[in-house]
């Protein structure tokens, strides 16, 4: 069995932190070290989980090349509070031909981000 598991290298782990605990419900469910400054902080969303490693150096607003979707109950209502946690919007929402809503954001690292919720079918 195979499981991956995104990993966001950071340097402001707390503003990440904070960030995807309040727009989107993570839960912190491990971290190393235990006591003292985390290198290493494990957040489950839904059933999933993000990591969060503390890297000086890491920088912001690289060019991208891994892009997480996230899946909201209501993506017009998740847009309206990525602002004053410090991210930022891109573009959206976008009804899709595919059946989903969809917006695009940043973190506060820069980090891209799809916001994704289904049509209902009428």
């Amino acid at each position: 069995m195979s499981t991956i598991q995104p990993v966001i290298l950071t340097a402001d782990q707390d503003a990440l932190l904070d960030f995807y605990t309040t727009l989107f419900g993570a839960e912190q469910i491990f971290r190393i070290p235990e006591e003292g400054p985390a290198f290493y902080l494990g957040l489950r969303i839904g059933d999933t989980d993000l990591g969060l490693v503390a890297k000086p150096d890491a920088g912001t607003g690289a060019a991208p090349r891994v892009l997480l979707s996230i899946g909201v109950d209501d993506v017009d209502e998740t847009l309206g509070r990525v602002e004053a946690l410090g991210g930022s919007v891109r573009s959206g929402p976008n009804d899709m031909p595919w059946g989903q809503r969809v917006a695009h954001i940043l973190d506060p690292d820069g980090n891209p981000l799809n916001l994704t919720q289904p049509i209902p079918a009428r």
